[in-house]
């Protein structure tokens, strides 16, 4: 009993950590799939890691800005990293289970 302990207690600390799980360039890859446009096109900046989830701010060459979040673990089988969540100033996050009803 004791041994596992010895070997989850590590992994539920790394698990929980954004900082650690989430890469920039993730960030960037993901943020640009979920707005449409080449990553080249971004920039990401005000980034804060906040558990599992971690927030920050893109912008386009247009000055177009975007409140962005993704939440990211690491697991048994490595990182994982959820689809950018990505809103203007002001405006509501769209919900995609939302998206395509009548």
């Amino acid at each position: 009993m004791h041994r596992n302990a010895f070997i989850l207690l590590p992994l539920l600390a790394v698990a929980g950590c954004a900082s650690m799980a989430v890469s920039d360039d993730q960030i960037l890859q993901n943020t640009a799939f979920a707005l449409g446009i080449d990553a080249d096109q971004l920039v990401i900046a005000d980034r804060r890691d906040s558990g599992v989830k971690t927030t920050y701010s893109a912008s386009t060459p247009s000055g177009t800005r975007y409140n962005c979040y993704v939440t990211g673990t690491i697991g048994v089988m490595g990182p994982a990293v959820s689809d950018a969540i990505c809103s203007r100033p002001g405006e509501a996050a769209p919900n995609p289970l939302l998206q395509g009803r009548y």
